[in-house]
């Protein structure tokens, strides 16, 4: 299928002539499809893995349009709290997720792996998964890492560097929680990739305010930087550009989009006007996403198997 993507000649549409013997006109050929045609014929196959989604604060039908962009496939929901919220709202907020799934099973479907997300599109649902869980609603112990993912939480941020962190960086690889690195300091993300052993997330960034090194260090360290899709399609290219350059194709990522309406559509099709192949593209949507989690899985099983 990348093939096909990449050769706007070769994707088109196929049309049957039904030719007389007689007839010695040559064939029409077919025009080949322009590059929003291209970019939502490659979302319709590889959904987006969306790097932050936000509870709404009514289970209603009308919610979920709002929440989510037509090409999603997969979701991480959001369990941030303010600095002085804590566990209580945590745990309301993996309530409030779990409730959702529950109200519109047509739609949605829990998963805690990335072979249940494989099976949630299959089915034509869009995968939910817990996490991150914000670092203040951790509160300096490894055993409430643990009960966050007994609770099926996949991903707890981490936004600063300290010796308890260094702890929970090797905790959370044991047990099987990505690392977001979301609105950490540059310093912290160099000391976290330091010390991590599986990939990280970056599930809300801003790649225009990281430095260059950073950018590099994470692409050598295999993490995702996942971008807001904003209304200036090629602001948000330019931004996509710079972190494909500096962290190479394997770190890209999305985040969500803040015009939901909107969709991804017309910025994969500005990519795909800038010479973006289709394996970038789907590396993009869901590719490199997926990856991270499903790496951090297998790190968290090689570590038990070796401890047992």
């Amino acid at each position: 299928m990348a093939d096909l993507l990449d050769d706007p000649t070769t994707m088109t549409f196929t049309v049957a002539h039904a030719a007389s013997a007689g007839d010695q006109d040559p064939p029409e050929h077919p025009r080949p499809l322009d590059e929003s045609t291209r970019a939502r014929a490659l979302l319709a196959a590889q959904p987006v893995v969306e790097g932050h989604a936000e509870p709404p604060r009514v289970l209603d039908p009308d919610d979920l349009a709002p929440v989510r962009a037509p090409e999603a496939g997969a979701q991480l929901w959001s369990l941030r709290v303010g600095a002085d919220e804590g566990v209580l709202c945590t745990l309301r907020r993996i309530d409030a997720v779990r409730a959702l799934v529950a109200a519109f099973p047509e739609e949605l479907r829990l998963a805690h792996t990335t072979s249940e997300m494989a099976h949630a599109l299959a089915c034509g649902r869009v995968a939910a998964l817990l996490g991150p869980v914000s670092w203040e609603a951790v509160g300096g112990s490894v055993a409430a890492l643990r009960a966050y993912h007994a609770l099926g939480a996949r991903a707890v941020g981490l936004t600063r560097f300290d010796r308890f962190a260094r702890e929970a960086v090797r905790e959370m690889n044991r047990l099987g929680l990505t690392v977001d690195l979301a609105g950490a300091d540059p310093d912290t993300v160099r000391q976290t990739l330091a010390v991590g052993r599986a990939p990280v997330l970056l599930t809300r960034a801003e790649p225009d305010g990281m430095p260059d090194d950073v950018l590099r260090l994470l692409g050598e360290r295999e993490g995702v930087c996942m971008v807001p899709v904003t209304p200036d399609v090629s602001a948000t290219a330019d931004a996509l550009d710079r972190l494909r350059t500096l962290a190479g194709p394997g770190a890209t990522g999305i985040s969500h989009a803040t015009d939901p309406a909107t969709g991804y559509a017309p910025l994969f099709a500005e990519l795909l006007r800038r010479a973006w192949p289709a394996r970038d593209l789907v590396a993009l949507a869901h590719g490199n996403a997926t990856r991270v989690l499903r790496e951090t899985e297998f790190h968290a099983r090689t570590t038990r198997l070796k401890a047992a």
